[in-house]
Parts: C-alpha cells; sequence; structure tokens
C-alpha cells in the first residue's frame, strides 16, 4: 500500500488541526506553508475534507480552518479510503477496487497479501486522529528495524 499524495496531504492539515482542535482557526497559508504542501492543491483538499464534515472554514481576516468533526471520531482507515478508495495492495484482494487475476485458483502469496490488507484494515481502522496524535513521531532509527533491506 502506498498513500497517494492526496491522502498524504490530507492527513498533514487534519494533523494540524487536530493540533489546534479547540483553538483558533488557520488559514489556508498557514496550513499549507506549515506541512509543505502547495497552496492550490491544499485548497482543493480542505473543500474535500469540509465536504466530508471533518473540517469547517470561517471566512474574513481572522478565519481559516478548523476540525469540526472530533478526532476521536475519525479514523486513519476513513481518510485513506476517502481519498485513495481502498487499503488492498493488490486488485485482487480488494473488497471496493476488486478486479480479478487469471491466477486467482493457483496463486498462493495472494493469501499473505490478504492478511497484509487485514492488519493494515484493522490498524488503520482502530487507529484515530486523536490517538495518532499522542504518539511521538517516528525516529529514523526505526525505519530500518524489521531485519530486512528494501521494506
Amino acid at each position: 500500500m502506498q498513500l497517494s499524495m492526496r491522502t498524504d496531504y490530507a492527513l498533514r492539515a487534519l494533523f494540524t488541526l487536530v493540533e489546534h482542535h479547540g483553538g483558533k482557526p488557520i488559514p489556508i497559508g498557514e496550513l499549507a506553508r506549515r506541512n509543505d504542501v502547495p497552496k492550490r492543491f491544499l485548497e482543493h483538499i480542505m473543500l474535500d475534507l469540509k465536504a466530508r464534515g471533518w473540517v469547517q472554514s470561517l471566512p474574513g481576516k481572522r478565519g481559516g480552518y478548523m476540525l469540526k468533526k472530533n478526532p476521536a471520531k475519525i479514523t486513519m482507515g476513513e481518510v485513506v479510503r476517502h481519498f485513495d478508495g481502498y487499503l488492498a495492495p493488490i486488485a485482487c484482494v480488494s473488497v471496493t477496487d476488486y478486479k480479478r487475476c487469471s491466477q486467482e485458483s493457483v496463486c498462493r502469496f495472494r493469501r499473505v497479501l490478504l492478511q497484509a490488507r487485514d492488519t493494515v484494515a484493522e490498524l488503520m481502522d482502530t487507529a484515530t486522529l486523536a490517538d495518532v496524535l499522542k504518539g511521538a513521531p517516528v525516529a529514523d532509527a526505526e525505519i530500518a528495524g524489521l531485519n530486512g533491506d528494501g521494506i
């Protein structure tokens, strides 16, 4: 699974808003700057997040974006599925974007990818934005942690 740039940027903006939940609105330019996201691209993403009911915008000089929905009620899985459509690593194990493969009846590795899909879905669907915010950023040393190259 690899997140699209749109999903990545949406999550960046959402987490900035989660950090400031209950505070003042954050202007779109500030959101773009803090998250290293092109402002024009972020404007479209924020409109999508607003339509979804996750954020709200306030007009005017002191306006900007705020989180509308409680961050404990939004999961990473919801956000990823909203923007990318699915969590499956390959289409033949996807529920929402299933595409038949000619090798399905004999494929041995498909089961592992199905288990990967289920594990990722379970993790993403239980990870609320509020819970994720409590965690620490990933340290460089953690990236190589799982005994292998190319992870």
